[in-house]
């Protein structure tokens, strides 16, 4: 499986939301309906060969504010107190798997862990959020879209 790069312009709009540029090559997965980066998908090594454990990452200003909203108001624990422990445990173990596939590198270390880089429990609602708007069947992403009543979006297909 191969890895395509973000445009030039999408690297930039990245760029700019975050307020730094990336250490690693990704693309755009998941757009607003306005074209407007959501998710992007990093490739699991950063340039200088450093294992990159956050497949997919939550980018959009809009959302990534409101997820922090609810991870401050004590989210994490709630929602995941909310999921089946084995459903969480799947949704670790194939989001392993995914970046697995998608490992270009194989002379460097790879991250291991699920979601967030953890291997049980929930860490980061923005990285569960992020892996449930790809598609994953992730339950706390899907509780945390459906709190945050998330807008329709675009999912892309980025394999070449």
């Amino acid at each position: 499986m191969s890895f395509r790069d973000a445009s030039l312009d999408d690297q930039l709009i990245v760029e700019t939301m975050l307020g730094r540029p990336l250490a690693g090559r990704f693309a755009v997965v998941v757009r607003r309906l306005d074209d407007a980066p959501v998710v992007i998908e990093n490739e699991p090594h950063l340039r200088d060969g450093t294992p990159m454990p956050t497949l997919f990452w939550l980018v959009d200003p809009e959302l990534h504010a409101a997820v922090s909203r609810l991870e401050g108001e004590g989210g994490v624990h709630r929602f995941e107190s909310l999921v089946d422990p084995k459903d969480l445990a799947r949704t670790h173990d194939e989001y392993a798997r995914r970046r697995r596939e998608v490992t270009v590198r194989t002379d460097a270390v790879a991250a291991e862990g699920g979601v967030g880089g953890t291997r049980v429990g929930v860490k980061c609602l923005h990285a569960h959020l992020a892996n449930y708007l790809v598609g994953a069947k992730d339950p706390v992403g899907a509780i945390v879209a459906t709190a945050l009543d998330v807008p329709p979006l675009r999912v892309v297909d980025v394999r070449a």
